[in-house]
């Protein structure tokens, strides 16, 4: 196992894993914004160097603190051979199976390994499958040899107009937690709340803000840099609101230099037509995540 430190070693990283598009894209973000100062203190692990098999991202030991908190204890992992990484996922100093936790990535092929790397120890883990989309701006700059010449437009699409004298265009606020938590399909506890905090301290968000100046539909970026956390209040829906706000979030996203991507649950068809609409590229990996709880 191998810590790869310094900014020299994590920008070679970064390049190998844009290589490796789309499969890599959850590990990919991540690594990206560790190499724009790292805010959230991660740190990457690779089964050797320079020429890896598996990497995995994770939290420093001293930010894992809680046994029970899966959304601090996060591990994003890539290997360019899955069905060979059981030893290096096994270790637990690369990850900590005593642990609830989470982890993610683009590459559905990992979930044999995981399942018989979790049938040799006491744990229960449950994987949830999505669709995984690019955006368009993101795919013309890192991986051009995704592009459909027949169904591919290089741009966003542009969202239905919105009546902007009553809907403006802001942030969020780290008091706006609740609000998200209450409304995120991953949420709703008190441990959820705390990450949302920490992704509103950290990272760019996007809402608009009501007749009465307070949010109504919004979007944020997680540690990963994926768009994810979007939702409108019930009352507000059917406006097309959070795709304005998602483009928005999007264009911005491409002007900071971000790669930009999201994804959404197999049987929200109504986020799935805001992301064909948006003109957002389907890939042909899909958004993985398993959730490991010790028994």
């Amino acid at each position: 196992m191998f810590h790869l430190q310094g900014p020299k070693m994590l920008q070679m990283l970064e390049k190998s894993l844009r290589k490796c598009l789309p499969e890599s894209l959850k590990v990919y973000g991540t690594v990206f914004h560790m190499n724009l100062g790292n805010p959230f203190k991660l740190k990457a692990l690779v089964d050797k160097w320079p020429d890896f098999n598996t990497v995995v991202v994770r939290p420093q030991e001293q930010e894992m603190i809680d046994d029970l908190d899966h959304y601090t204890n996060t591990y994003q992992v890539y290997s360019k051979d899955p069905k060979n990484c059981q030893e290096f996922l096994t270790s637990p100093e690369v990850i900590n199976w005593k642990q609830h936790l989470q982890i993610q990535s683009s590459q559905s092929g990992l979930s044999e390994v995981i399942q018989s790397l979790a049938a040799t120890k006491p744990i229960k883990v449950k994987q949830t499958q999505n669709f995984l989309f690019m955006m368009p701006e993101t795919i013309k700059k890192l991986a051009p040899s995704l592009l459909d010449t027949t169904n591919f437009s290089s741009k966003s699409g542009r969202p239905k107009a919105i009546n902007e004298d009553m809907y403006k265009l802001s942030s969020l606020d780290a008091i706006h937690a609740a609000l998200v938590n209450e409304f995120w399909l991953f949420g709703g506890n008190e441990r959820s709340q705390r990450f949302i905090e920490r992704c509103l301290r950290t990272f760019p968000s996007f809402c608009l803000l009501g007749p009465e100046g307070n949010p109504v539909s919004w979007s944020l970026m997680d540690q990963t840099g994926e768009i994810r956390m979007a939702g409108t209040l019930p009352e507000y829906r059917g406006q097309g609101l959070v795709s304005h706000v998602i483009y928005s979030q999007v264009q911005a996203m491409d002007k900071l230099g971000f790669p930009s991507y999201s994804h959404t649950t197999k049987s929200n068809d109504i986020m799935q037509k805001m992301s064909h609409r948006l003109h957002h590229v389907l890939m042909p990996c899909e958004w993985n995540q398993w959730n490991s709880v010790p028994l």
